[in-house]
């Protein structure tokens, strides 16, 4: 089978399952995006009926969703075990937030219309919101790290392992992309609940997001202004490029503020895709063919890359065939879903 991929059709199997491991957290970036980012926008809604509407803008899809993000993990755990191992024990206390973030999430969404209680509505409400912000507020937490680089070491059994603590990644770089994703999300999100909903509702929205556009497009600036000194492993290697996806990235943001202004939601809705597709491009091209590296190595320096930190080839072979298989599946139920589902929101007895 090995032969199969790498001698008949000369593939070379690191380089695709960096570029499909990179393709799955994109994918999720994008869908789950834009949960995230109802989630951050429900904070600001104060009515019950407005708040149900936003939650079944989700409904149907937050789950399938986040499949994107499992998906994701376990391709990265199987096709390179080291980083897995690397980034998950140095991030442990950032991820076991994460995680108690989501199941919070989850938990909100289900539980919000089990009692009558404004109370009660209201508290599960809060939750869903402020999970859904943490969570987006990690994600872009840890991708700073990633690339602007963490402090690594080879212990006794020869093993690169992190040699920070929990504070080191609460640096200012890591910070602001944060701040970028979050404000990144929330326009997300705000632009697929203007695909879904109709009212007063929909000009709450249609106000807000104006200003998102152009708060993510000062933190696009700040981010990409920052990285050369704060992340000159990637600026050194790809400066040329950097200029040209700003560029990029710039027209974007405009393209969605112009079908904004004309109110083309759904233009704007994928411009706003586009956008997270750039910003994750740009940080796996950085990152090539490196997945960890040392805050402002030179090449050479200690990293873990494609080739130290992969599964054997069978391994990777072996997860190729069933990534052939599975994700022609996955793609199928989501476009299903998405086309049952499409139209505008309305409420009934069996919404949140």
């Amino acid at each position: 089978m090995t032969e199969f991929f790498t001698a008949t059709l000369g593939l070379n199997l690191n380089l695709v399952w960096f570029v499909l491991v990179g393709v799955l957290f994109t994918g999720y970036a994008v869908l789950d995006g834009f949960d995230l980012g109802v989630g951050v926008l429900h904070l600001f809604i104060k009515d019950d009926g407005q708040r149900r509407l936003m939650l079944n803008t989700i409904g149907p899809v937050w789950d399938g969703n986040e499949v994107w993000l499992v998906t994701g993990g376990g391709a990265l755990f199987a096709a390179f075990p080291n980083v897995y191992a690397t980034v998950f024990s140095g991030f442990y206390l950032a991820f076991m937030l994460l995680l108690a973030a989501l199941i919070f999430r989850a938990v909100a969404i289900e539980f919000r219309d089990q009692q009558p209680q404004a109370w009660w509505r209201r508290t599960w409400d809060f939750a869903f919101g402020l999970s859904s912000l943490v969570v987006a507020l990690l994600l872009g937490v840890a991708i700073g790290n990633i690339a602007r680089g963490i402090p690594l070491t080879v212990s006794d059994g020869g093993q690169i392992e992190y040699a920070g603590g929990f504070f080191n990644l609460l640096n200012p770089y890591a910070l602001t992309v944060g701040a970028l994703a979050v404000t990144l999300f929330a326009l997300h999100g705000c632009l697929y609940a203007l695909l879904k909903t109709d009212g007063e509702l929909r000009e709450k929205l249609r106000r807000w997001a104006k200003p998102l556009v152009m708060t993510v497009a000062v933190f696009y600036l700040i981010v990409n202004v920052l990285t050369g000194p704060l992340a000159a492993h990637m600026e050194y290697r790809f400066s040329p490029l950097f200029i040209v996806a700003i560029a990029i990235g710039l027209g974007v943001v405009m393209y969605g503020c112009i079908a904004m202004l004309r109110q083309r939601y759904f233009a704007a809705f994928l411009s706003s895709c586009a956008t997270i597709v750039t910003l994750m491009a740009l940080f796996g091209l950085g990152m090539f063919p490196n997945l960890v590296i040392m805050p402002g190595a030179l090449p050479g320096a200690l990293a873990l890359d494609m080739y130290n930190a992969a599964s054997s080839q069978r391994t990777l072979a072996i997860m190729l065939v069933i990534t052939l298989i599975g994700m022609p599946l996955v793609l199928t139920y989501t476009v299903f879903i998405y086309r049952v589902f499409r139209g505008k929101v309305k409420l009934d007895g069996y919404s949140y």
